[in-house]
């Protein structure tokens, strides 16, 4: 491990502590020798720990008195609430809403906080250009040929190496690739539901995989979910006899960022797996992390096949790829059958790519750089919503990700914000658009995956502006 990979490490452990309160304003942190004590690490990595930090405008350096946790005025932003959807599962699509907004998408004149992807400012284009030319020298006949079903073997073989780090242990025959999380998640579905069964999802959830769901006839129960923690437990244990399906984002979902916990993940693949109901996992965000370290997944603690770990590089390295891939466990004929039907081969050149991208490094280098500029992200846009929102406006904490959830009081219709805001040059995600229900009327999300300026504040002081009109 590099000095420079170490000082961020601890630098984002200690940030950790600070965005979630265990470090509060005006503490005091140990000083340059003692961190070098505890870590064992040198003088000048201790000091460049404290110079991230200060960078972040987390801490404060003070005469005689060491390093202080800065005061944070944004922690005093009240918590969303904890969701309370009817537990009676439906199809009732906000399809016209979703279309409204989605068809924003490659608009150079908004402002697209609606969109939650990484802005291609933020990602490494120049390097992924030369893996695109290098692969085409490399593959046989160019790429022109079919891969094995199954898909890239480089870039199966990285996923499986990557997937050490949150206990994973998956071997590249475990995985399937596929044309990007989405096809991933279809497939699962197609797979294993049929017209009428009901799956389980969290409430609020991706709008994406609510219409996947409705245009497979399924029925959605949506569950309670808390801004932190993720689903409530007892409730899914209560429904688990209604469900023939589960899909959890249990990794810093959108639009909330939640994060479950190892014990609850672990109780609900035990659950799931008791009676006999699969569970698609996925962990599109998991790399995503505002802490010191990755956290694990469902997936870590299957041990008959029945979670579906799903994932891609479409929220970390390149959306417009379509690259990614399955770990299904015991369903994986079902899911070979499908491609087979469905796409015969995946695209050759952009898996070698991808492939060639993740054994060479450079992904962890940019999953480090991204991690950061999303953590100083949410940091500007909650103070900035801190300050020129409309008092009692609350937010979720995303532990990491790429959104913000905002909550206004009831009279903020964002329905009727989003239609102001257009008019303005801005973009959001109304909260109707991640349930089925009548519910988050008064809610929005916001993606922090737009580069940091000082216009992008000026857009958010424009947007509370036009919510204090409505309120």
């Amino acid at each position: 491990m590099s000095k420079t990979f170490k000082y961020i490490e601890i630098a984002n452990g200690i940030a950790f502590q600070i965005r979630n309160g265990v470090l509060k304003s005006g503490d005091k942190l140990p000083s340059v020798r003692a961190l070098c004590q505890d870590h064992g690490i040198s003088m000048n990595t201790a000091k460049r720990v404290f110079w991230e930090l200060e960078a972040q405008s987390l801490v404060e350096s003070r005469p005689q008195s060491g390093f202080l946790v800065s005061k944070l005025t944004y922690l005093n932003l009240p918590l969303s609430e904890v969701s309370s959807p009817s537990l009676v599962a439906n199809n009732n699509e906000p399809d016209e809403l979703i279309t409204k907004v989605y068809s924003n998408m490659g608009r150079e004149d908004l402002t697209l906080f609606s969109i939650g992807i990484p802005s291609g400012n933020l990602l490494p284009v120049a390097k992924l250009k030369k893996e695109i030319v290098y692969a085409t020298r490399e593959l046989k006949e160019g790429g022109t040929e079919y891969e094995p079903l199954q898909g890239n073997v480089k870039l199966r073989r990285m996923v499986a190496v990557r997937s050490l780090a949150w206990g994973g242990n998956l071997h590249e025959n475990d995985l399937i690739t596929t044309s990007g999380g989405m096809n991933s998640l279809s497939f699962c579905l197609m797979a294993l539901g049929k017209p009428g069964d009901t799956i389980a999802i969290e409430s609020p959830c991706y709008p994406g995989i609510l219409q996947l769901a409705i245009s497979l006839g399924l029925k959605v129960l949506e569950l309670p979910t808390h801004p932190t923690k993720g689903i409530e437990l007892e409730v899914l244990k209560a429904v688990v006899s209604k469900i023939n399906l589960c899909l959890l984002i249990p990794n810093f979902n959108t639009p909330l960022g939640s994060c479950m916990s190892d014990e609850n993940k672990k109780e609900v693949v035990r659950i799931l797996s008791k009676n006999n109901i699969p569970l698609i996992e996925d962990d599109i965000y998991g790399d995503l992390y505002f802490g010191s370290q990755r956290p694990k997944c469902c997936k870590s603690f299957d041990t008959d096949g029945n979670v579906l770990w799903c994932s891609s590089v479409s929220k970390t390295l390149a959306p417009g790829f379509r690259v990614g891939w399955i770990a299904p466990g015991k369903y994986k004929d079902k899911i070979l059958k499908l491609k087979l039907v469905h796409s015969i081969s995946s695209t050759s050149i952009i898996q070698e790519a991808v492939g060639n991208f993740l054994k060479t490094g450079r992904y962890e280098n940019h999953l480090n750089h991204l991690r950061r500029t999303l953590q100083q992200n949410y940091q500007n846009y909650v103070e900035a919503i801190a300050e020129y929102f409309p008092e009692g406006t609350k937010t979720s904490r995303p532990q990491g990700g790429l959104a913000i959830w905002v909550e206004f009081n009831k009279n903020i219709d964002t329905v009727e914000l989003y239609d102001l805001a257009i008019k303005h040059g801005i973009s959001i995600s109304p909260g109707r658009m991640f349930t089925l229900q009548n519910q988050f009327e008064n809610c929005m999300r916001l993606s922090i995956g737009l580069p940091w300026t000082d216009e992008l504040r000026l857009k958010l002081k424009e947007l509370g502006d036009l919510a204090k009109t409505l309120s």
